[in-house]
């Protein structure tokens, strides 16, 4: 399955919907192959755009969902009608319930310690026959040499078929784009706060929010302190992303009606 890539602001964001990406995953399992996954927020595009380095993690990802409502409605009005959110957590639920009849098996790597841990057991409540071959939740900073090596080689001797990896980005993104290929793990997806809101550690925003675009604002109300740095930017961002979509439009008017 080949999947279109549309350019916001430089990020290369797949127009797809839930069904596509869990569609794609079966076909990377099957192939054995070793991809990962981003998913692209509004503020993951402008930590792109604020630090350049960042881009070509993203853009050499195998497939970037549109996580946030503001990136549908970017696309739609690109011209991909079909696109729907794929955020996190619903990833991650989706093809938990998928991979049952395929023989999915999942390792949860990421969270403060003992979340991993509490959404193995949660899932697996919910999702009879789920299979969970691993979970990890990393210690607070950057792990040593040893850790290091010990979590790869815990992962390789998994069998896993999905890594899940939930860490704030843009951490779980370069932690991905480093270690794709010394993982034998065919799909590793970045899935961030998806840890804490599965397992009860945090509280998600009411679908009705989500809906309508406003979860960032019900999480900025919850976490202020901790996420008004990234929530800052949205007006920037809105700014940059219909300017863009303005020149896109007028560079194809002239293109279509030439002088």
């Amino acid at each position: 399955m080949s999947l279109p890539r549309v350019a916001i602001l430089n990020v290369k964001v797949n127009p797809i919907n839930l069904d596509l990406a869990v569609a794609q995953f079966d076909d990377w399992i099957k192939a054995k192959t070793h991809t990962y996954v981003c998913v692209a927020p509004a503020h993951s595009i402008m930590e792109c755009v604020n630090d350049p380095t960042l881009l070509p993690i993203f853009n050499e990802a195998d497939m970037v969902t549109p996580d946030g409502m503001a990136i549908v409605w970017l696309l739609k009005l690109k011209g991909y009608k079909k696109t729907k959110r794929v955020y996190g957590p619903d990833l991650l639920l989706a093809a938990c319930k998928c991979g049952i009849e395929k023989n999915w098996k999942h390792f949860f790597y990421g969270g403060e310690p003992g979340v991993a841990q509490n959404l193995a057991k949660k899932l697996q409540n919910q999702i009879p026959n789920l299979e969970v071959v691993g979970n990890y939740s990393p210690p607070f900073g950057h792990p040593n040499i040893e850790e290091e090596i010990a979590l790869l080689e815990a992962l390789n001797n998994s069998s896993a078929d999905i890594l899940w990896v939930g860490m704030s980005s843009p951490w779980q993104e370069i932690w991905m784009h480093e270690n794709r290929d010394k993982i034998n793990i065919p799909v590793m997806v970045g899935v961030g706060a998806a840890f804490d809101f599965l397992s009860g550690e945090k509280t998600q925003a009411p679908k009705w929010i989500q809906h309508i675009g406003m979860e960032w604002l019900f999480r900025l109300i919850k976490e202020p302190k901790r996420l008004w740095p990234r929530y800052k930017q949205y007006p920037r961002f809105a700014y940059l992303a219909l300017h863009e979509l303005v020149s896109e439009k007028r560079s194809a008017n002239i293109n279509t009606h030439p002088k």
